[in-house]
């Protein structure tokens, strides 16, 4: 019997994606378990696995296609020997369709509401119907409504009488009489107010090229700007002394098998993932998220930590880091991010976790603050460690150190929290035999 294979949810923010390729061509065996299609979702590119078998029968929706709706057919599964139903080759295009609908629905009342969209449409400049034949550039017009300059009456220097940017900087510096008949036609800028459009970008006229975002590009976009928006970041650095760590990790690398299940090889990465969740578990208000009626503490230490990948980033968790050994971290990380940029993590593996560490180190980065990972309440952000001049018993020494910015969500965590935190840290990183017991 025939059956469709629907667009799958890989995460719960997913509401479309794009099917990046088939794996699996039209006539091919496919077993459970087989790997047939890679998908872009909002978070990454992940492998979708079968769940029946059967055969092939029909690719409904092909590679490349962006925005398949969840729950989408997307190809036709049959039995052995099964002919493809006639109706499975339409299964795709209902989505299509669907928008067409409320398009009548919209258009019934667009006679009574017809005049007044084309005039707003027309101008583009979010003035009254009566500064439709005023001629300005997008940079002019949107300087003017900032400066709370009428247009009406100004004398454009560009093109044809158009208004250009140097035109309103003549004005703002009283080179130029225009703002009397600004202000003897008042009349037009309380109809600007009620809804002003965006002025448009400027034309870019320097070479260049279009590149199409990528869902996974969207979301980054759309969570970082909501978090800095709604979550106010509250930001404290420390430096932090590297050299007994460093000595730890060369002795305890040396110490390492040359190859088998128990080899590792540890990074300073992994004794910061460590030392974090031990912190975390000493001072637990910072393992927390804030709801508008409590605020979740959360039992399990689980760090997640940013891996760049070409298309972005994604945040690969380490479970119970305060339950793990150094080796068992390291060898656990390496795992994580070699999958995450193949994009083969599973969703709970990178869905999750309740504190966030980005270690742009390895890049000789000397000082940043990162953007809160929602609903996390803090992010560490690890610089470069480097030699620098330090004081130690009144005399000048060299040292190695790195600097390191907590951004708690203030909401959650109070400064006086936060430079706790960072304390703990830094006695735990400057004294890292701690992290073996």
């Amino acid at each position: 019997m025939a059956t469709n294979i629907l667009m799958p949810a890989l995460s719960p923010t997913m509401t479309e994606g794009t099917l990046a390729r088939w794996l699996k061509k039209e006539g091919e065996a496919v077993k459970a378990g087989d790997v047939i299609a890679e998908i872009e979702t909002d978070k990454a590119t992940m492998e979708v696995e079968a769940v029946d078998e059967g055969v092939l029968g029909k690719i409904l929706v092909a590679d490349g296609t962006a925005g398949v709706k969840v729950n989408e057919p997307i190809a036709v599964l049959v039995e052995p020997g099964e002919a493809v139903p006639a109706a499975a080759a339409p299964a795709a295009p209902p989505a299509a369709p669907a928008p067409a609908a409320p398009a009548p629905a919209a258009a019934a009342p667009a006679p009574a509401a017809a005049p007044p969209a084309p005039a707003a449409a027309k101008s583009g400049n979010g003035h009254a119907p009566g500064d439709e034949r005023i001629f300005a550039s997008p940079l002019a017009r949107r300087m003017a409504q900032q400066a709370g300059i009428a247009l009406t009456g100004l004398k454009g220097s560009g093109p044809n009488g158009r208004i250009v940017k140097a035109d309103v900087e003549a004005v703002l510096s009283g080179a130029r009489p225009a703002a009397a008949p600004a202000a003897a036609a008042p009349a037009p800028a309380p109809a600007a107010k009620p809804a002003p459009a965006p002025a448009p970008m400027a034309p870019i006229t320097a070479p260049h090229r279009l590149v199409p975002n990528s869902s996974m590009r969207k979301v980054i976009a759309r969570r970082l700007t909501e978090a800095k928006q709604t979550i106010p970041h509250f930001y404290v650095s420390m430096d932090i002394e590297l050299d007994a760590l460093l000595k730890l990790r060369a002795e305890l690398n040396a110490k390492s098998p040359k190859d088998g299940p128990s080899a590792y090889k540890l990074s300073v990465n992994d004794f910061i993932i460590k030392a974090a969740a031990l912190t975390l578990r000493r001072i637990p208000t910072v393992n927390s998220s804030f709801t508008e009626d409590n605020v979740i503490l959360y039992d399990d230490v689980d760090i997640s930590v940013a891996v760049s990948i070409p298309d972005g980033l994604i945040t690969p968790i380490v479970r119970k880091a305060d339950q793990k050994g150094l080796a068992a971290i390291s060898n656990e990380m390496k795992d994580l991010a070699t999958r995450a940029r193949e994009g083969k993590l599973k969703l709970e593996e990178f869905q999750g976790g309740g504190f966030s560490i980005s270690n742009m180190g390895m890049y000789g980065v000397t000082d940043f603050a990162a953007v809160i990972n929602p609903p996390q309440s803090a992010i560490l952000a690890v610089a470069a460690g480097q030699q620098r001049p330090v004081v130690k018993n009144g005399a000048l020494a060299v040292a190695t150190v790195m600097t390191c910015t907590l951004s708690v969500d203030h909401r959650v965590v109070d400064g006086a929290l936060g430079a706790e935190w960072l304390a703990a840290f830094k006695t735990i990183v400057e004294d890292p035999l701690s992290l073996m017991l």
